[in-house]
């Protein structure tokens, strides 16, 4: 059965233990995290923020390996099938981040096959 996509918010102060409940809720077996690229490949601020977030992350799901995935054009990519699939979302950042989520899975899942 399919899960609705969740997305949670860094800066609520409760993102660790709202994640940690999701993948014990879901039996969740790889923590798979986009990780803002630069243009040429290399890690800026954006990217060193989501290490660190990563790094806490890790350290309450020690068992799950995590894996990194170059988010890059992903919310480009997920804005455009939005607005092929006739959803107005570029006001609505929620569903624009779900479905970015979403890219970020497919493209890990690509990688695996």
């Amino acid at each position: 059965m399919a899960h609705p996509v969740e997305t949670v918010p860094v800066n609520g102060g409760r993102s660790i233990s709202r994640i940690v409940e999701i993948a014990t809720m879901r039996k969740v077996r790889t923590l798979v995290v986009g990780l803002p690229l630069r243009l040429d490949g290399s890690e800026g601020s954006s990217a060193e923020k989501v290490r660190k977030f990563s790094k806490e992350l890790s350290n309450a799901l020690p068992a799950l390996p995590m894996i990194f995935v170059d988010e890059s054009y992903t919310t480009a990519t997920a804005s455009e099938k939005l607005r092929e699939a006739g959803k107005k979302a570029h006001k609505q950042k929620g569903i624009i981040d779900q479905a970015a989520a979403m890219e970020i899975l497919n493209l890990w899942m690509e990688e695996l096959s």
